[in-house]
């Protein structure tokens, strides 16, 4: 009865993360659109320690349609496999290059347009091949699952490294060397991303009509829930504070979908139940959409000149080669001159004057 509720529930939370990266997608588009608009006022801007933005309503604007993804997206993970969830939120970097390239008149060279056709051909293979059983659908197995051994080793892990990432290597590295803080952002991130799912179960039974307000697990899972996200908020602006956005972007979104897959396969068993084909086939999904991240921002400030193209895409080429063709079609190529006939006759004028 739990599979079959599950896969009834597979939809619905399918729904809500392709709705949360359609919100916060276009919230970074309206943000950005309230901001121009003050900046062409002369106001004072955010990066000058400015306000006026609290009076505008583009702004707002933005700020509700995050609101309503980060809600749409707590809500995906108690419907949908976390496995799914959460690298379904790349698209919201599809949606905000889109619409910046429709609305801010922003350039989407040629590597952003296949970066964005990758991501969604990748989105639609983890779809297709993603776990869509659940093993947890109630706190009792929420709880039983948090003590197995194989998560405990996980979470130890991930603790002790995060510290040494903190204490050790961030103070020698953390200037140089971009994965420092941005492995501590994706390591915690897993953690928090379990937090989620269980309160979005919690929640779940809280409109079932559960007592779940008296059960201790909820409430530890939301302290732990806001503890490790301001860890995550704390050291992800350190990290775009010293390197650049299209640099900290792919990265932080590659480690920390592997490190949520990861503690997803770990905790929820999300894979235990999936074939052959389906394991290739998410693998596969995940990797593409990675690729299509990677072009997307990597590539976003490089100007794609046409004299990059091979010379058959070139235009000028091509009318070039085509008026060959058409000319000279019934011509040997012994009879046909060296030079056009521009160049040709300038060298024989070039000959009677020496004469």
């Amino acid at each position: 009865m739990g599979g079959a509720g599950a896969r009834r529930g597979f939809p619905l939370g399918l729904a809500l993360a392709l709705a949360s990266s359609a919100f916060i997608g276009a919230s970074f588009v309206l943000k950005k659109k309230g901001l121009l608009r003050l900046a062409r006022r002369g106001r004072a801007r955010p990066g000058h320690g400015g306000h006026a933005y609290l009076r505008e309503w583009l702004w707002w604007a933005g700020l509700l349609c995050m609101g309503v993804g980060e809600a749409a997206n707590f809500a995906a993970y108690a419907f949908a496999p976390a496995t799914l969830v959460t690298p379904l939120g790349a698209l919201s970097v599809l949606v905000s290059a889109v619409l910046s390239s429709v609305f801010l008149s922003e350039q989407l060279n040629v590597h952003g347009k296949v970066g964005c056709m990758l991501s969604i051909l990748g989105s639609t293979v983890m779809v297709i091949h993603a776990p869509q059983e659940e093993e947890v659908s109630s706190l009792e197995s929420m709880a039983e699952k948090l003590k197995d051994p194989g998560f405990i080793v996980f979470a130890v892990c991930v603790l002790v490294s995060s510290l040494l990432l903190i204490f050790v290597a961030g103070p020698r590295y953390g200037r140089s060397n971009v994965l420092v803080y941005v492995l501590v952002c994706s390591a915690i991130g897993s953690l928090s991303v379990s937090c989620v799912k269980g309160l979005g179960i919690a929640l779940k039974e809280l409109f079932a009509g559960k007592p779940v307000l008296k059960e201790p697990l909820g409430w530890v899972l939301l302290l732990c829930l806001v503890v490790c996200i301001s860890v995550q908020i704390n050291y992800l602006n350190k990290a775009l504070d010293i390197f650049n956005t299209s640099v900290v972007t792919p990265v932080y979104y590659v480690l920390f979908t592997t490190a949520v897959m990861t503690c997803s396969a770990i905790l929820f068993k999300e894979w235990q139940h999936m074939v052959l084909d389906n394991v290739v086939g998410t693998i596969s999904g995940f990797l593409t959409i990675v690729c299509g991240i990677f072009l997307l921002h990597a590539f976003r400030d490089v100007a794609f000149a046409p004299d990059l193209l091979p010379l058959f895409l070139q235009p000028r080429r091509a009318e070039l080669h085509a008026a060959w063709r058409s000319g000279d079609r019934h011509r040997a190529c012994q009879h046909r001159p060296l030079l056009p006939a521009e160049d040709k006759g300038e060298e024989e004028d070039e000959e009677e004057e020496d004469v």
